[in-house]
């Protein structure tokens, strides 16, 4: 039962990622989260969170198995906030190379890439996948605002999340990236904003407090949003 004054997150349930985690997230800062696959619950819902860790290939099968691509590509054309974690961010690409070739959901353009042998301090070549602690710091050819009016407002720039992954997206308009993380000698995009959407390579939920306050801020967006309708 959905309760009243409590944002309705729903986390799609395609069968990859640590969808636990987020939902004990959404539920710590006031939200009514549900995982589930119910198309009909998805695009009920005031939010939509697509997280995921795994194979891209292996993913885009079971979203299609399961016949909610269509419907994560409805809620993108909607107004609804849409969040996607790691893979989820991934799928949201036109494509990866993650082992061979694979289509993903073309909801933002650019494609998902390996990292190619990063290395660090003394060209001490850097284990993949990258796992750990990591600084997003503000796309400084972006204006400051677009932090400010992302999930990411209140968060200071170099603020560390945690990371788990050997790739990463490519978009191909970099006027949505929010942040950039450096590995060694690569700079990726660890999240972007685009319409409706925010979509990170960190998991916030596996990010101390400071990943909390990106799950609040959701809960804020959804209320504020919630009182202009």
């Amino acid at each position: 039962m959905i309760e009243p004054n409590k944002p309705n997150v729903v986390i799609v349930d395609y069968g990859v990622g640590n969808l636990f985690s987020v939902k004990h997230a959404c539920n710590n800062v006031g939200m009514q989260a549900s995982i589930t696959a119910d198309k009909q619950e998805i695009l009920s819902a005031d939010a939509v969170i697509l997280p995921g860790v795994g194979a891209f290939g292996d993913a885009v099968e079971s979203l299609r198995k399961l016949d909610l691509i269509h419907v994560l590509k409805d809620v993108a054309i909607s107004s609804k906030p849409f969040v996607g974690i790691c893979l989820g961010m991934h799928l949201l690409m036109d494509e990866s190379e993650e082992f061979g070739s694979h289509q993903g959901l073309g909801i933002i353009k650019g494609s998902v890439i390996r990292f190619d042998n990063p290395v660090g301090i003394s060209e001490k070549r850097l284990k993949v996948p990258h796992v750990g602690w990591g600084r997003i710091h503000r796309n400084i050819d972006i204006r400051c605002n677009s932090w400010n009016s992302s999930v990411l407002e209140g968060l200071p720039d170099g603020e560390f999340m945690y990371f788990v992954h050997s790739f990463y997206v490519k978009p191909e308009h970099s006027n949505i990236i929010l942040s950039n993380t450096q590995y060694g000698n690569v700079e990726f995009c660890s999240s972007l904003q685009s319409r409706n959407i925010f979509a990170c390579q960190f998991h916030p939920e596996r990010s101390g407090l400071q990943g909390l306050k990106i799950y609040s801020k959701l809960a804020s967006f959804i209320n504020e949003q919630s009182k202009g309708n």
